[in-house]
Order: C-alpha cells, then sequence, then structure tokens
C-alpha cells in the first residue's frame, strides 16, 4: 500500500504542491522516502490523488499525477456517542471508529466519567482526537475525515441531537439484542457509557428522548470495547462487511 497522507486544498493534477510541514517532517525523517516515490493524498472530499515525491526536507513537494473519485465509506450513517474515558482509552476508540467507518464522534461528559476536561484542556484534547482520527483515516483508506465534535453533556446531546438521529443506548439490563433491532434508515446514534456505566437519571433522560435501550450479549463489555463491537456488529447486519 502506497504511502497515504491527508492535504487540505489540494489543486488539481498537473501541479506541483508543496508538503505540510508535519508531513514533510515524517516523510524524511520517519519513513526516510527519496525523490520519485510515489504517493496518495487525499483532501477530505473524497478525492484521492496519486503523486510523485519531487524533493525531500522542510520543503517538501510533490507533483499531482492523476485524480480519482474513490469511495471507502459505509452505507451507514452511524454516529459514536462516547462518554469521556481516560486518556488512553479515548485515543483508542476514536482510532478503531474510524477504521470500522464512523461518520461523527461524539465525546460527552456523564456522571461518572473518570476524565473531566473543561475550558482549553478540552479543546486541546478534541484537537489531539481530531488528529489521531486524520492519522486512522491515513491508514485505513478512508477518503474523508471522520469529525470529532467538541465536548457536550450528555444532557445538552440529547437535546440537541437525540431528535435527528435514530438513537440507541447501550444498557445490558434492559436493552434489545441488536439482532432485533431493525435496520436503520437514516442516521443512527449509539451512546456508550463510562467506565461505572450510566446513572439511572442519565437513562431515564435517554429514554425521554426516545433512545432506545441496547444490548450486546449476557456480559458487560468493558466501555472502550462496546461501541466499537456494536459498529461491527452492525456493519455485518447491515453494512459493508
Amino acid at each position: 500500500m502506497l504511502p497515504r497522507f491527508f492535504c487540505p486544498d489540494l489543486p488539481s493534477p498537473g501541479a506541483d504542491f508543496v508538503l505540510p510541514a508535519a508531513i514533510a517532517h515524517h516523510l524524511d525523517r520517519v519513513l526516510r522516502l527519496r525523490p520519485g516515490t510515489e504517493l496518495l493524498l487525499f483532501d477530505g472530499s473524497g478525492r484521492e490523488l496519486t503523486a510523485t515525491l519531487k524533493q525531500t526536507g522542510k520543503a517538501a513537494s510533490v507533483s499531482l499525477d492523476s485524480v480519482a473519485e474513490v469511495s471507502r465509506e459505509t452505507p451507514l450513517d452511524i454516529a459514536l456517542v462516547q462518554a469521556l474515558a481516560t486518556a488512553d482509552k479515548m485515543d483508542w476508540v476514536v482510532q478503531k471508529a474510524v477504521e470500522l467507518g464512523v461518520r461523527t464522534v461524539y465525546p460527552v461528559a456523564a456522571e461518572r466519567s473518570v476524565l473531566r476536561l473543561e475550558g482549553e484542556r478540552a479543546a486541546r484534547r478534541v484537537e489531539h482526537w481530531q488528529q489521531v482520527a486524520v492519522s486512522a483515516a491515513e491508514q485505513s483508506g478512508r477518503n474523508t475525515i471522520t469529525r470529532i465534535e467538541p465536548i457536550r453533556p450528555l444532557a445538552q446531546w440529547l437535546s440537541e441531537f437525540a431528535k435527528v438521529r435514530r438513537s440507541w443506548i447501550l444498557d445490558p439490563e434492559a436493552g434489545t439484542p441488536l439482532s432485533e433491532q431493525r435496520a436503520p434508515e437514516g442516521p443512527v446514534a449509539l451512546l456508550i457509557g463510562p467506565e461505572g456505566g450510566w446513572a439511572e437519571r442519565e437513562l431515564a433522560a435517554a429514554r425521554s428522548a426516545a433512545c432506545l435501550p441496547l444490548a450486546l450479549g449476557p456480559r458487560v463489555l468493558r466501555t472502550e470495547t462496546a461501541g466499537l463491537a456494536a459498529v461491527a456488529a452492525m456493519q455485518a447486519l447491515w453494512g459493508d462487511f
């Protein structure tokens, strides 16, 4: 597989393009590529361009050779509403959600979330997760970028989005198995609790917002496992697996 990099605002084929500094550094210092190496670049709009490395170093540049509209997107419009978990778990969830085809990740603050983020710290962490999503798209072959939304309290997410998307909230005690759910006909959201699970008042609020309780078998899955398992099962039932 050719090295792939996300570069917004790519010009049309036939032009030369100076690579962003971070990509130039990675090509030169990590991959140690040489002029003449073929690359793939994508801009997030669905376009994928073949390119030839012309120059390395801080001013690394490529010639853009050809363009194709290549879609590797699932037919399912899945949003993952992930209650904040400790930082390494959130990185893992974001990375794997991108690989599985999730279009949007909504980090939400829950009552039992171990991780607490506000203000500038929250903004920096979301920026970090967005870069994790970019790297996962580069690796997995996706030509669009999963959006990482700003952190919201769960109540705010329910008021803003629960009526826009068909929503399932994981509840191992009261949920209906995924295999008994009908295939979503539009955007769908999966709400995943934190390490300590959803509080009763959160489950009640979700039910009031028309979120359907969902179960994934008789076992209790960890927060970093549950959402990814649900997305993979949805892909097998109704998507492109």
